[in-house]
């Protein structure tokens, strides 16, 4: 096996995949996966992509934007985001790819919520994520490593030289000149969550063991509409578009109790919506439900044939049947902080790209379907940057392969006890005192004998508390409640 290359990308979603599409076919580049690479968000991605559907509405789609953001956004960021995004949408396009569109021809534009108008693109279906993940793997250029855990950065005096892996039971370094983090978000520290099964906060907790910032961890986005009876530890989604298209949110009475908490009503952006129905099952206890009667059948089976499938599978009969929801954790919009070519502060030759990374194009709330064109937009920007500095002098540094145990026995049991502690203290509504008392229990956590895999994600979850902590006032995802108030 090859230990030394040109470029290491950990993470084979589409922000890992499309920086490879984006670098030059003679560079020799590596692509870690942690699993089978389909094991990843963007495989599971429903909604489709925002992406403007033309000059003039590339200042909607900012405004939408910046509005969902809640005053936290980098309106660079954001600028590049809707600028950008049609090119790169229109460059993918040209290697072949192709969205749904209509009998004639034109691409179809579906509406979600917090956004002005139609501007999400999609394909199968509800399919997007996956058809888009094929596709860049169809045209990859360079070899995937699977099954490779990383464990470590190799780092020496502010600069990256590669990464430390877990593979076929061994544990060895990997060398490059340049490394990418594309692995994701913070999932797995949730019990309530959408994310594919890898997605487990490893190289956040790596930053931090590194000194590495992270920034606005408090920023977790809680997905409304979520199907959460089910054995599996990754719950089924249930589209943002279907909103769009029209379902409704009921409560056992058939009433549409989201008007009392905002005018927008199933259309108000995602953090809203979750502390809505949070907030009303918390005071009434009563059930909540996904009134989809308004779609006819034909179409539904069509439109959204994986919500279907999968949900006939767990014995509903949609889009007759209603089915209960809660909010489950999605999407983070904290991350590794990063400048606007996914640079990490403070580590030449480390970037960060896709939900791993804190650009703050999100501020403090993702406008819905912004997240694949992030993906695509600032991968293209982290793949620019590296091709221009590639060629820069490097010193040869070596590294030990020492590694203290990954796994102890009863990791498992402390996994679970942070997943609870998390949905309960640092989920969608949250308060001073559980915080506090959280962070107490992560600390004594840490002082454990326990393996290095959950050390990180006690890291990560650490830096969620204490960030959702520090910011003492309610805004966007980080709803706190007032003393008073608990």
């Amino acid at each position: 096996m090859k230990l030394k290359h040109d470029v290491i990308i950990i993470g084979a979603g589409v922000a890992g995949l499309h920086t490879a599409l984006s670098l030059d076919d003679d560079m020799d580049v590596l692509v870690l996966s942690k699993d089978y690479a389909w094991e990843c968000n963007t495989f599971y991605a429903q909604g489709g992509v925002a992406v403007a559907v033309d000059e003039e509405d590339i200042p909607y789609h900012i405004k939408d934007t910046l509005n969902a953001g809640a005053g936290l956004c980098d309106e660079g960021a954001v600028d590049i985001l809707c600028h950008e995004g049609p090119v790169v949408i229109k460059e993918f396009m040209e290697h072949g790819f192709e969205f749904d569109k209509d009998r004639d021809g034109n691409i179809l534009y579906t509406k979600e919520a917090a956004h002005s108008r139609n501007r999400i693109v999609h394909a199968g279906g509800d399919a997007t994520g996956r058809y888009i993940h094929k596709f860049l793997m169809d045209l990859l250029k360079f070899p995937i490593l699977y099954n490779t855990q990383v464990t470590d950065l190799l780092i020496e005096d502010g600069e990256c030289y590669g990464v430390r892996v877990f593979h076929n039971n061994e544990i060895f370094n990997i060398y490059a000149k340049k490394v990418v983090i594309a692995s994701g978000g913070v999932g797995s520290v949730y019990e309530y969550h959408t994310n594919a099964r890898t997605i487990s906060s490893d190289m956040q907790g790596i930053c931090v063991s590194h000194d590495i910032p992270l920034r606005d961890m408090e920023m977790m986005q809680f997905h409304p509409t979520v199907f959460i009876k089910s054995s599996a530890v990754r719950k089924q989604l249930l589209s943002e578009s279907l909103r769009g298209e029209g379902a409704k949110i009921v409560d056992e009475d058939g009433r549409r109790f989201l008007f009392d908490y905002d005018k927008r009503g199933e259309l108000s952006p995602r953090n809203i919506v979750s502390q809505a129905i949070f907030d009303f099952q918390q005071k009434t206890g009563k059930k909540v439900f996904l009134d989809l009667n308004n779609f006819e059948e034909g179409f539904f089976m069509k439109r959204f044939p994986s919500i279907y499938f999968n949900m006939g599978n767990m014995g509903y009969n949609l889009p007759i049947d209603l089915v209960p929801i809660s909010p489950a954790f999605h999407y983070a919009m904290g991350g590794i902080k990063s400048d606007l070519f996914g640079r990490v502060e403070g580590v030449n030759s480390l970037y960060v790209v896709g939900e791993a990374a804190n650009t703050r194009v999100h501020g403090a709330n993702r406008l819905a379907s912004n997240s694949l064109l992030e993906g695509f937009v600032f991968s293209k920007r982290v793949a620019l940057d590296i091709k221009l500095t590639l060629k820069e002098h490097k010193k040869s540094v070596e590294f030990d392969e020492v590694e203290p145990s990954l796994i102890k026995p009863s990791d498992k049991d402390l996994k679970n006890e942070l997943r609870d502690l998390m949905w309960r203290s640092a989920g969608i509504i949250r308060n001073v005192n559980n915080l506090q008392k959280a962070l107490i229990r992560v600390e004594e956590m840490l002082k454990l004998p326990i393996g290095k895999l959950l050390r990180l994600r006690l890291l990560s979850s650490r830096e969620i508390i204490k960030s959702a902590l520090a910011r003492k006032e309610s805004l966007g995802a980080h709803y706190i409640l007032k003393g008073d108030d608990i």
